[in-house]
């Protein structure tokens, strides 16, 4: 008795270790760099435009993750305080703001450097990566 329940527990543990390993963690990394190769190839962006546009763009969702940072902060009022509910109300209406300005100014640069008809499809083709990716780790 003893010893078949030593066995079903090694067993579990063995199994419980083997579906953690194939649980990965986020790799940010690993996930910008699938994001570039995406959107280079559904925009068909040539090597000559990708090197052009591809610093503007890390330069841009650099900031933009600064902004997202601040908005993630604030779903921490506490929601039974009334001023401190107005208050992140106008913040994160700031930070919305910050954040389309922030992306009207990097997309005139982008269309400095690439075809307007190419930006469009690079937001399109992030759009299309961010719903693919989140529907997969969904999946999961």
């Amino acid at each position: 008795m003893k010893k078949s329940l030593i066995i079903i527990l090694l067993t579990g543990l063995f199994a419980f270790s083997a579906s953690a390993q194939n649980n990965k963690q986020f790799d940010p990394v690993k996930f910008d760099r699938e994001l570039e190769q995406f959107v280079a190839t559904e925009a068909c962006l040539c090597p000559q435009e990708s090197s052009a546009f591809f610093p503007l763009y890390r330069e841009m969702r650099k900031k933009k993750k600064v902004l997202f940072d601040q908005i993630r902060r604030l779903r921490h009022t506490d929601i039974s305080n009334d001023k401190a509910c107005e208050e992140t109300i106008r913040k994160q209406d700031d930070l919305d703001i910050e954040m389309k300005e922030l992306q009207r100014e990097y997309h005139n640069k982008f269309m400095k450097v690439v075809p307007a008809s190419k930006v469009l499809k690079i937001i399109k083709a992030e759009e299309k990566f961010h719903r693919q990716y989140f529907k997969k780790v969904a999946n999961h």
